[in-house]
């Protein structure tokens, strides 16, 4: 048995024979200095009290008392790895970023797949949307690419985030997830149908990381080196191959290994199997969006692929573990604000919300200079700014250069090629509700044409499985949405509640108790 365990069960073996022709090193301090005894306190005599001078312990101890950092709000849970990424095909009439500037250019990257709901000790294999991050290390700066695993999202106003997130969560008093509060939003919430539908199809169960397409999901925005602009999205297509869990599978992972798509990546890894993934853009002019059939910048829409095909750009790969999962997973930070020249935001709502969200949480969990961390700082870009201080400043904090701008003593200067494209802005400025736009159109042609009948089926097996815990009035507003986009689909997943409501009345037995001067009921169940 012992002879067949993978790299990642055998890590701490693996490291000592690595080290096998090297003298242990000398046990320290945080402060550097010798340790003779790191098994017993210093005390008064064997049985006497702790001698505060025991600086080995307290110097131990006060750092365990600060070694968990705040936890992710969202996607806690996840795994990381570093490679490159590899431009195939020409797009600079599009883009004039360095990074995209010729054929067979590489770029060192860093990529976080996660699961999005969950705590971090939670299962890899439950039903979720899976995050994809992709850090590429320019030599403009880092560009931070922060998508899913699926190309649209739940809601389309970043307003309506926090509140999401939040059903995804626990119940406030109970501590427990709760179904009422999912599907009440969901149902409240007609957006949410595409993503309800693609994340209760097979791919809400992604078979690993490796297996699962990632996507930027937002509506982005391309410059080139004449200024012409356009609109755009990227896709990274898994040469893998799509491959999902069954709902058995991903329960019996669960509970027997529940970092199951950890180990699947690390050991690929490990064993030489470097995992890929094809990078494509879609592109749409200006005037294409001005005719566009839906809102162009709607998270929760997709671009057809027949009217903006895919554009192949490049290759990701990933073949290089992370040394420490602290230093380089825990403390990785991606921010959609991090863009090259050539790459902007455009006014997608749910984007513009995390241009502040992003950093705003970074500052809060990892502190004020996050990004002189290693895997976090732009090594490949000089950083040349007035930020001065803060703690865990461990750079040499710009020297003895100004801190403040403007200023007369030759200090950084801004460069006025770098300023952003322009951009018209005319309508009046208000809150505008644009939960009443086309909400099923695509969400049809997803259950109509993309799946097939067998997909179909489970689809409206998994969606009924789960809101079936929800009350009725809620399974009955759901119902009535998923009508809205096509009556099949409202027609199955209403009969399977049925059938599961039905057997849920039976299995409620009620037993009367009725004894001289008191009379009581009780109900048991056996849901």
């Amino acid at each position: 048995m012992a002879e067949n365990r993978d790299k990642a069960s055998d890590q701490m073996k693996i490291w000592k024979e690595n080290r096998s022709s090297q003298r242990p090193d000398i046990l320290t301090t945080g402060g550097g200095n010798p340790i003779g005894d790191k098994l017993n306190q210093m005390t008064a005599g064997p049985r006497g009290p702790l001698l505060v001078q025991d600086v080995v312990f307290t110097d131990e101890m006060s750092h365990f008392d600060r070694e968990r950092i705040p936890e992710r709000v969202v996607h806690a849970k996840g795994a990381g790895a570093f490679g490159y990424f590899e431009v195939t095909h020409d797009i600079s009439r599009y883009c004039k970023a360095k990074m995209f500037e010729h054929v067979g250019k590489t770029t060192p990257i860093a990529i976080r797949f996660s699961t999005v709901a969950g705590e971090s000790g939670s299962a890899d294999t439950v039903r979720d949307p899976r995050g994809f991050a992709v850090k590429f290390y320019t030599e403009e700066g880092n560009w931070d690419l922060t998508g899913n695993n699926t190309p649209i999202f739940f809601i389309k106003d970043a307003m309506l985030f926090p509140s999401f997130i939040h059903t995804q969560k626990r119940n406030p008093q109970t501590h427990m997830k709760d179904p009422d509060m999912m599907w009440d939003f969901l149902s409240l919430r007609p957006e949410s149908l595409h993503q309800v539908s693609f994340l209760f199809s097979d791919r809400g169960l992604p078979d690993g990381f490796r297996h699962m397409n990632g996507y930027g999901s937002h509506t982005f925005k391309m410059v080139n080196a004449y200024d012409e602009r356009y609109y755009c999205k990227f896709h990274f297509k898994t040469d893998q191959g799509i491959k999902n869990l069954t709902v058995e599978e991903a329960g019996l992972l669960a509970s027997e290994n529940p970092d199951y798509a950890i180990g699947d990546l690390f050991n690929a890894i490990a064993n030489g199997n470097f995992p890929s993934w094809t990078f494509y853009i879609q592109i749409m002019t200006f005037e294409q969006a001005e005719q566009f059939q839906f809102n162009p910048f709607d998270l929760t829409k997709i671009w057809p692929q027949k009217e903006y095909p895919l554009i192949p750009v490049g290759k990701l790969v990933l073949n290089r573990n992370p040394t420490n999962y602290f230093t380089e997973v825990e403390q990785l930070a991606f921010d959609p604000s991090n863009m090259p020249q050539g790459i902007e935001p455009s006014p997608d709502k749910m984007l513009q919300g995390r241009l502040f969200a992003y950093p705003d949480t970074h500052h809060h969990r990892l502190g004020a200079n996050y990004l002189q961390i290693p895997v976090n700082c732009p090594y490949r870009a000089r950083v040349s700014n007035y930020r001065r201080d803060g703690p865990m400043c461990v750079t040499d904090n710009q020297g003895g250069a100004p801190n403040y701008y403007p200023n007369s003593f030759s200090a950084p200067e801004t460069q006025p090629r770098f300023v952003e494209s322009k951009f018209k802005v005319s309508p009046d400025v208000a809150r505008y509700n644009t939960d009443d736009e086309d909400n099923v159109t695509q969400v049809c042609n997803f259950y109509m044409r993309v799946l097939n009948e067998e997909e179909r089926q489970r689809l409206c097996q998994n969606l009924a499985g789960s809101l079936k815990a929800a009350q009725l009035f809620i399974q009955k507003r759901m119902v009535e949405t998923l009508n809205a986009v096509h009556p099949d689909y409202g027609s199955r997943v209403q009969t399977l509640l049925n059938k599961y409501n039905a057997e849920a009345q039976k299995n409620t037995t009620v037993h009367v108790y009725s004894r001289p001067g008191t009379s009581a009921i009780a109900a048991s169940s056996k849901m």
